[in-house]
């Protein structure tokens, strides 16, 4: 049994808890509201912490006398967490989604000995993983696209969309530009752009458009020269964010009230969209990726599928599962020694090594999300 530390409880975060203690981990979990610590109060082998993590130097004192931990907290506080933990000396998985590129912490690990896995959820994560594993079967590509997104079951107008994350985070994912590879070149492209609608298997009809979701896989551009990753949703949710975005409630400028108070419209836009976007205890939603690699030969190729849904037995969203699972995956990896060298490590460089990607796969399906090679 290993002593976890769980810095963030949010949807994400304690789903992450409850798993590893399900799994026999001693866990403390540490976030500043009461209300999100309620999410995992009553659940056995789970310690809960009043925490401002905000506050300079408060995780290194979280941290203290940890085995492992795992960075929940929100993106713009993620590189100081991690930071602290490297100080402390101690083992992280990291799945704030940072603005910064944790690559230049790499040496800093490496002198603390410490081992870093870092955007080890979802996408990014599970998917930048299947790209590891399909350079690894290939040698090398010409051409990844990653399609990935969380669905609510029951479509409701206008939005047809819940956020398992704050609206702002979705939002600043709608209108920050998409770095793509094309021709071996990292160009850049309006987010929401080049939509394209089709049939997912087992899913019905849905639209997928163009964001800024690629981050380490951009490092690659030289061995695969076109690379994309795109949002995937509802057809008609794309036209209702665009009619928000082209009319100016998106827009970061701030504008003067009657009053005199002024305001960025999208900070209102995120307040006032937190009624129709946030998912309530009642809600149920999916969660669809589709991975396609295709060899520079232009014949071999690799591909996956997944779709998952709420479970009702752990009262937990998919993408709590398919995101905190991967996460809690990639702690069995840094316990399990198979990840040695300390240093900071992506996901598709962790699954290089086939070993580390069966072991985070079976661990997927033992919770019962697989994936399906096509």
């Amino acid at each position: 049994m290993s002593d976890v530390r769980v810095l963030g409880c949010g949807m994400v975060g304690s789903a992450i808890a409850r798993d590893l203690a399900a799994s026999g981990h001693k866990v403390r979990v540490f976030d500043s509201s009461p209300e999100s610590l309620k999410r995992v109060s009553d659940e056995p082998g789970i310690e809960g912490v009043v925490l401002d993590l905000s506050s300079p130097g408060s995780a290194s004192g979280a941290l203290a006398g940890a085995d492992m931990a795992v960075n929940a907290v929100p993106g713009w506080m993620g590189l100081s967490v991690l930071e602290q933990a490297i100080h402390a000396g101690v083992d992280m998985v990291d799945i704030s989604f940072m603005p910064e590129d944790p690559a230049h912490l790499d040496g800093f690990a490496r002198e603390h000995g410490v081992r870093c896995i870092v955007d080890m959820g979802v996408a990014p994560g599970l998917s930048n993983m299947l790209f590891g594993r399909a350079l690894a079967s290939l040698g090398t590509m010409k051409k990844f696209t990653c399609r990935v997104g969380g669905l609510p079951v029951e479509r409701k107008m206008p939005w047809q969309y819940l956020a398992p994350f704050s609206p702002i985070d979705v939002l600043e994912e709608y209108t920050r530009p998409a770095r793509i590879v094309r021709d071996g070149r990292v160009v850049t492209v309006p987010a929401l752009s080049e939509p394209e609608v089709y049939d997912f298997p087992g899913v019905g009809t849905l639209e997928d458009f163009l964001t800024d979701g690629l981050r380490s896989l951009l490092r690659y551009r030289d061995r695969v020269p076109v690379m994309e990753e795109r949002t995937v949703r509802y057809p008609g949710h794309r036209d209702a964010v665009l009619l928000l975005r082209d009319s100016g409630f998106l827009s970061t400028g701030r504008i003067e009230l009657r009053g005199g108070a002024e305001v960025a419209p999208i900070d209102l836009t995120s307040r006032l969209l937190v009624k129709s976007w946030q998912m309530k205890p009642s809600d149920r939603d999916i969660t669809v990726m589709s991975v396609d690699a295709e060899g520079a030969d232009g014949v071999s190729r690799k591909g996956w599928r997944l779709v998952d849904h709420y479970c009702g037995r752990t009262r937990t969203s998919s993408m709590a599962r398919t995101t905190g699972y991967t996460c809690t995956a990639g702690i069995e990896l840094i316990l399990s020694g198979l990840l040695s060298k300390p240093g900071v490590m992506f996901p598709e460089d962790v699954a290089a090594g086939k070993s580390c990607f069966d072991l985070v796969q079976n661990h997927l399906e033992q919770r019962n999300i697989r994936l399906e090679e096509v």
